[in-house]
């Protein structure tokens, strides 16, 4: 009888010692993932205040006079007046 209550009481030992061992495990490869995500965020929020930063940029350098000038060559062919605009059709 006292051989079987010792049996019992190692498998519940064992028994115990699996499962938290199991749970560590889970647990781990849940925080594993989960900082996975966080530095995948970062990189995110980071690529975001650099196009921010260039948003901004550009942002100002709509107001500027080059910008209107170039503007309206580029896009709306207007020159200013008595300038002469020569095409090369390349050979």
């Amino acid at each position: 009888m006292r051989k079987n209550k010792k049996i019992y009481k190692k498998l519940l030992i064992i028994g115990i010692a699996i499962y938290v061992v199991y749970t560590l495990i889970n647990q781990q490869k849940t925080l594993n993932q989960y900082q996975k995500n966080a530095d995948e965020l970062s990189t995110k929020i980071e690529e975001q205040k650099e196009y921010k930063e260039e948003l901004a940029k550009k942002k100002d350098d709509v107001n500027s006079l080059e910008f209107i000038e170039q503007t309206a060559r580029e896009k709306l062919d207007m020159y200013y007046p008595n300038e002469r605009v020569y095409i090369d059709k390349g050979i």
